[in-house]
């Protein structure tokens, strides 16, 4: 069980937070991907306080709406009868619907309440997250940070809509740990493939029979469909594992320490996105996406590591229900006396992170880029190896000082080959995985934090060193592409097909004095 802490947060308190993570990746959505800046160029509000507050038009309504801040926007107003008035969660849900049809012509009535499931989902962890004792170890707590999840996504907390009884005790965001449901399944319906030699070690199944780990929840939500195969044999109830396994911020990932091993398991909830299956075409094209991205980063000059998913087993009449896939763990890959953390823990907080403590904030976001850039771009340039580079599958291993040391990547589900797809469209993914989802996001929390860093003369040296085509485009483009997720959650589109937006391009208009000074060392 876990440890406690007293006196939780007043329920008023915990209603504004919520209220507030909730309303910030909204409006990001919103004003991202539907809103004009009023005027045309976003400039401040005149009327504000020293200017704080952007005004923002909504095309489908006419109405203006202003907010508080860039990065994280928050205290939503519009104007109504000549005067601002605060909106509140519910209200701004309801207002981007009503702008939403008058945008697209369609109707949704789904993902109002996925907005809405998302912000209860947040109080809930609120509440428990008091109660609860964060992990000793800091690669656990980074991976178990993200109360807003998600920036650019208007339900990035959704939990499917179901009683938060039911997911609450499997919520990464709550802190929570527990051992996996051991099943044995009779051998004549055993599909596998790759290596699952390591699910073997985690019990023992009788005769006739292989062991078949399961996410608790996700047997909570299929076993009616199990009912017959327990009833005839095809699967027995062995109990559950001797050690815990901790979800990460996949929410369907867990670490088990003890075995050292990443799971990674279907689950039948819709999350930020998709329904998060491990579908078929999926599982069966993993090894070659897998085998592509190991042998890139094996290559690599920096210390980089591939996380590998090794294969995975399942059940020939329950194919994707109870598929569970084994993936490195972390011993073998990490260097000596390192420590991994997730990057997007790195932006969202967390206690000891050396994003917080870093005497020397740009010697430390230098050598950040220099271990996470370098293995993206040449698994790229010389392999054709589209890594899904974003700030959730992206580890960063520090020293004892915190300065980064080595990058770790994972998830060859979400790897592309240019062999599968054209190299403009490879190359799109790649910079809206690596640069608009992480360094734009990992620049701005550090900005934040230390007031006068300009992190972009340092991305733009970087991104130069590296002899691609694409490079002086993409330091001298106006734009960068950028996720529409709000727009394609209301169009119900497949989460897989990426629609980008153009986005202001911060390497366009940052030139370093290396480049000004002609100094081409990092040419």
């Amino acid at each position: 069980m876990d440890r406690v802490h007293l006196n939780p947060p007043p329920a008023a308190d915990v209603a504004e937070r919520a209220d507030a993570y909730a309303v910030a990746p909204l409006l990001n959505c919103l004003l991202r991907e539907v809103a004009e800046p009023h005027g045309g160029s976003g400039e401040a509000d005149p009327a504000a306080p020293d200017g704080e507050r952007r005004v923002y038009r909504l095309p489908g309504s006419g109405r203006l709406l202003r907010v508080l801040g860039e990065r994280r926007p928050a205290e939503p107003e519009v104007r109504a009868a000549g005067a601002w008035r605060r909106v509140g969660h519910t209200e701004l849900v309801k207002l981007v619907a009503e702008e939403l049809r008058r945008h697209t012509g369609l109707s949704n009535h789904e993902l109002p309440a996925e907005m809405v499931d998302s912000r209860d989902a947040v109080a809930a962890l609120l509440t428990a997250r008091a109660r609860a004792t964060p992990p000793d170890d800091p690669f656990l707590r980074s991976e178990q940070s993200l109360l807003t999840g998600h920036p650019h996504h208007p339900a990035p907390k959704a939990r499917g809509g179901g009683p938060v009884a039911a997911w609450l005790p499997y919520a990464p965001e709550a802190h929570a740990r527990f051992p996996l449901t051991l099943l044995a399944l009779r051998e004549d319906t055993v599909v596998e493939e790759g290596d699952t030699s390591a699910l073997d070690a985690l019990g023992e199944a009788p005769p006739g029979y292989r062991l078949l780990p399961a996410h608790p929840w996700q047997l909570d939500l299929v076993g009616r469909e199990l009912t017959q195969a327990f009833a005839d044999g095809r699967l027995l109830r062995l109990g559950t594992t001797a050690f815990d396994a901790w979800p990460t911020a996949a929410i369907r990932t867990l670490y088990a320490p003890e075995p050292d091993l990443f799971l990674k398991f279907s689950l039948d909830v819709r999350i930020t996105n998709d329904i998060r299956r491990l579908w078929r075409h999926d599982l069966q094209g993993l090894r070659r996406t897998d085998t592509a991205a190991a042998a890139a980063l094996a290559a690599s000059d920096a210390p980089a590591a591939w996380l590998g998913d090794r294969g995975y087993r399942t059940a020939d009449f329950a194919f994707e229900e109870l598929a569970v896939l084994v993936r490195d763990g972390l011993r073998d890959h990490v260097l000596p006396g390192a420590t991994p953390l997730l990057a997007a823990g790195l932006v969202e907080g967390f206690e000891g992170s050396p994003l917080d403590g870093a005497e020397d904030p740009a010697a430390w976001w230098e050598a950040y880029l220099a271990q996470v850039v370098p293995p993206a771009l040449t698994a790229f340039a010389d392999h054709g190896v589209v890594l899904e580079a974003h700030l959730q599958n992206t580890l960063v291993a520090v020293d004892t000082d915190g300065m980064p040391v080595q990058a770790l990547f994972r998830d060859a589900e979400g790897v592309k080959l240019l062999a599968d797809v054209e190299r403009a469209a490879g190359w799109e993914r790649l910079v809206y995985c690596l640069v608009v989802n992480h360094l734009v996001e990992l620049a701005g929390a550090l900005a934040e934090r230390r007031p006068g860093l300009d992190p972009w003369p340092a991305v733009r040296r970087e991104l130069a060193r590296h002899d691609l085509p694409e490079i002086a485009g993409l330091l001298t483009a106006p734009t960068l592409p950028g996720k529409t997720n709000l727009l394609l959650r209301w169009t119900n589109a497949d989460g897989a097909a990426a629609r980008y937006r153009p986005l202001p391009n911060p390497l366009a208009g940052t030139r370093s004095a290396e480049h000004r000074g002609g100094d081409r060392r990092y040419r």
